[in-house]
């Protein structure tokens, strides 16, 4: 037997490495004799780098950057194995988990740190970039990420703006004058799992700000400031970004990256299907294995599990995705080539416990899952 196990990782409490180490336990627990092939998956946030730099015999590069509230923090990215492509993950710069919960303002966090970290990969010699944009705790439209590589964001005084959406509401002109001239060489890809416009009731504030720290009232202002700022950008740059799908994704930085930076947005999880081969991996194959911490009605829009299982079902193969939370909604799934969906907690606990113990949950759940494929093959046999 051939299983492919192609998971995401479990955000917070287990790459998706571990993942994948986890379930192959779990399944030679049943079948010690089966062929595992183990591919770790990214759709764009979390584990891209370590997914892609893993994948190509690349390397991890590690500097220090301005976090999401303007303190310093360690940060990462990866150049691939051709020596010429790097890989951004802009949560390691400007991510949720750099904020403590209780610190978290959406009209404070500011994207500067991505955009030190781009210019880091230039000075690496780097010409193609490949930037994911999931897990944001900003909302600023990339206008921190534009300010690091030389752009001025000035007010009516001809002072440059501070950090933060809030400040989006004082910007007058741009200044493009100073922006990095190696990004004039540079081909830069967003890696994008999400389809939101910048504003409105899907964009970035309404969507996403809430989990960011931001009140109803909050979320009100920095629709608007993300509208005057793509309003400024249209008139200013002539580009208009705001309805263009994936530009709401990061708090906006989706929009700042193509107006600023000529990015082209594409869906991460097809990035990582061709750059990993999984199609090739999944030839001879008689099961496929997904799954990532949450599966919910939003898991069709773009994330791992949906990806993976689009491809497997070209194959014919049946796919079982394991989650630590399953989401009222997420039956949904089986409509897009999912058969089965298995949560992987015992019992009810706390978030702080299923977090710490989440790869032994991971291999107990797959063990029980290939002996429940033991019944039905035993069942085949008699019917």
């Amino acid at each position: 037997m051939k299983i492919v196990v192609a998971p995401d990782s479990f955000k917070g409490s287990a790459s998706a490495l571990a993942v994948c180490n986890a379930l192959e336990a779990g399944i030679k627990e049943v079948f010690p004799a089966c062929e595992v092939v183990k591919i770790p998956m990214s759709d764009g946030g979390e584990g891209l780098v370590e997914t892609l730099v893993q994948a190509t015999g690349g390397r991890i590069e590690r500097l220090r950057v301005t976090g999401p509230l303007g303190e310093p923090v360690e940060s990462f990215f990866g150049v691939l194995g051709d020596g010429q492509t790097a890989v951004i993950e802009m949560a390691a710069a400007s991510g949720l988990p750099l904020v403590p919960p209780s610190q978290r303002n959406p009209l404070l966090t500011t994207t500067y740190g991505t955009g030190e970290v781009i210019s880091a990969a230039l000075d690496a010699g780097c010409r193609k970039l490949v930037v994911g944009i999931g897990g944001s705790a900003t909302n600023d439209g990339g206008a921190g990420m534009a300010q690091a590589l030389g752009v001025r964001l000035l007010d009516d005084s001809g002072q440059e703006i501070g950090y933060g959406g809030g400040e989006l509401q004082r910007i007058a002109r741009i200044d493009l004058s100073g922006l990095d001239g190696r990004l004039k060489e540079a081909e830069i890809v967003v890696a994008c799992d999400v389809d939101n416009p910048l504003c409105g009731p899907r964009g970035a504030s309404a969507v996403y700000g809430p989990q960011k720290g931001a009140t109803p009232e909050m979320v009100q202002q920095l629709d608007e400031n993300l509208q005057r700022f793509a309003q400024l950008i249209k008139e200013q740059l002539g580009r208009d970004v705001s309805d263009v799908p994936g530009a709401g994704a990061a708090g906006g930085l989706g929009a700042g990256l193509m107006a600023f930076l000529d990015a082209e947005l594409k869906p991460g999880i097809e990035i990582t299907l061709t750059t990993l081969q999984v199609e090739k991996a999944m030839q001879g194959a008689d099961l496929v294995i997904t799954g990532e911490g949450k599966v919910d009605d939003q898991t069709v829009y773009g994330k791992v599990p949906w990806g993976v299982s689009k491809m497997a079902k070209k194959h014919g193969l049946p796919v079982l995705a394991f989650a630590g939370w399953l989401d009222p909604q997420a039956e949904v799934v089986h409509q897009h080539g999912i058969d089965a969906i298995l949560g992987i907690l015992p019992h009810p606990m706390d978030l702080s416990e299923a977090m710490a113990g989440v790869g032994g949950y991971l291999q107990r759940a797959a063990a029980q899952a290939m002996r429940l494929l033991v019944v039905g093959m035993n069942l085949s046999d008699k019917m």
